[in-house]
């Protein structure tokens, strides 16, 4: 080889290890925020904030929901229970893990209206979307996914359950 080649062989190590050094990093870094939960087992359901109907339980699963940036976090609601109209400030995506649950839009609650959804169903609001969730027989789980910070704005205040608690 002369030393022209040499030269260019060397640069072309170097840019490899340097690459190689710059994924690992990020890799690295990635892995430091890597969230993992290999079964439902591993979920440590608590009581929902005030604001969502007695008996409801969450788990946030990455994120804040009350800080800018992304979030998850999963909802399970008990049978028969409503969470009357309302907004969140940010758009939300919701898909059913399990159960049924209804879903209706608007400012009023119209149950003869709602949708019907089931495991896999799945529905995207906007922000400040007014609607309604609710479910009869059987419990519910829902995975929510958005950018907080996300809130829960009652359409009507006095349908607000951390009023009367």
């Amino acid at each position: 080889m002369d030393s022209s080649t040499n030269t260019n062989l060397l640069a072309v190590i170097a840019s490899l290890v340097t690459f190689t050094v710059f994924c690992t990093d990020v890799q690295s870094q990635e892995a430091n925020q890597m969230t993992l939960l290999a079964s439902n087992a591993a979920i440590k359901w608590q009581s929902a904030p005030p604001s969502l109907p007695q008996g409801t339980q969450m788990v946030v699963l990455n994120g804040d929901p009350s800080k800018a940036g992304p979030f998850v976090l999963r909802i399970k609601f008990p049978a028969n229970t409503v969470v009357a109209p309302h907004t969140h400030t940010t758009a939300e995506n919701l898909t059913v893990l399990s159960g049924t649950l209804y879903h209706g839009i608007g400012e009023k609650l119209d149950k003869a209206q709602g949708k019907r959804l089931t495991r896999g169903g799945f529905v995207y609001l906007p922000g400040r979307m007014p609607h309604s969730v609710w479910t009869t027989k059987s419990e519910s789980i829902v995975q929510v996914t958005g950018t907080g910070p996300f809130g829960l704005n009652y359409v009507n205040p006095a349908d607000d359950p951390s009023k009367t608690r």
